[in-house]
């Protein structure tokens, strides 16, 4: 792994494949380090001829935590944001979307298909909208346009997401994720709970802090709905969710892809919100299949 200083912060990131092969950048939800991008996606990914960059967000893993920011008060930031009014919030997705398109400036790419999965896939959708010039495609994986229409997640579900763990031992830590991560996991597989638990250990060790995450959680809540935006994206989309997805439901999947010119669409029945090893094969079947036919229309083009 490697660090990089880009848009006034230092960027944590994993670089797979070679860097004369088209960029595949990779970005992480909310709270998640970019370890939960699994390694054996990223490196079968790469085996097919791709460069493929995993980072850490800001405040999350090993890039910067901004603790010198207020912590945001929830809330406050929930009645505002009921009551319409403007959010006051450390930073905004958009600024996790110029975190991202700096990266790939720092790293010497012009432009790479961008990919991010829940939160990452709403910093993804921003930085096709504030940076097009990065941008060859778009892949949105069970994310939204956080239009206030959609279904919200399932009382289950979001309490699992705002819940914190009540103690900040590593074994405590591992015991709360794993109930969070049953509300709204898989149905179509069963969940492996040894696997993730190792995963959230090693995640534990590389870097525990919880109060980037409430940051980050505020920049979710005020951001403003991309329906109309994405409207005038003009570039090749792909969006993927899951019908089992109590989180963000599939509805937000589909109003996604309508939203955007030509998107296309695929929701895999009886996945939830995760990314168990089975689900792997088939989302990494989907992303390979849409960029190589991106990347043999570009050279058609050129």
């Amino acid at each position: 792994m490697a660090r990089v200083h880009a848009n006034g912060i230092d960027i944590e990131y994993e670089s797979f494949g070679r860097e004369s092969d088209p960029a595949i950048l990779l970005i992480m939800g909310f709270a998640a380090q970019m370890t939960m991008w699994q390694q054996a996606l990223c490196e079968q990914l790469a085996a097919r001829g791709f460069r493929v960059i995993r980072f850490d967000n800001r405040d999350i893993g090993l890039s910067t935590h901004l603790s010198h920011l207020p912590a945001p008060n929830p809330g406050e930031v929930m009645a505002r944001r009921m009551s319409g009014q403007k959010v006051e919030v450390p930073y905004q997705l958009d600024d996790m979307a110029a975190d991202a398109a700096a990266l790939l400036a720092a790293l010497g790419i012009k432009s790479a298909h961008i990919v991010g999965a829940s939160m990452g896939g709403m910093i993804a959708q921003l930085v096709a909208l504030d940076h097009p010039e990065k941008a060859r495609s778009l892949i949105s994986i069970f994310s939204t346009t956080s239009d206030r229409s959609l279904p919200p997640s399932s009382p289950e579900a979001q309490a699992a997401l705002m819940t914190r763990a009540p103690s900040a031992d590593r074994a405590g830590v591992i015991a709360h994720t794993l109930k969070g991560r049953r509300a709204y996991a898989s149905t179509r597989w069963p969940f492996d709970e040894a696997r993730l638990s190792a995963l959230v250990g090693r995640n534990f060790d590389r870097s525990f802090y919880p109060e980037g995450t409430l940051r980050q959680w505020a920049a979710i809540m005020a951001g403003s709905p991309r329906t109309e935006r994405l409207k005038s994206l003009n570039l090749p989309a792909l969006v993927l969710h899951g019908s089992a997805d109590t989180l963000i439901g599939p509805e937000a999947g589909r109003h996604t892809a309508q939203c955007i010119p030509g998107a296309e669409y695929h929701e895999i029945e009886g996945w939830g919100h995760d990314m168990p090893l089975e689900a792997i094969p088939i989302v990494q079947g989907f992303i390979l299949d849409f960029v190589a036919r991106v990347e043999e229309r570009r050279k058609k083009a050129a």
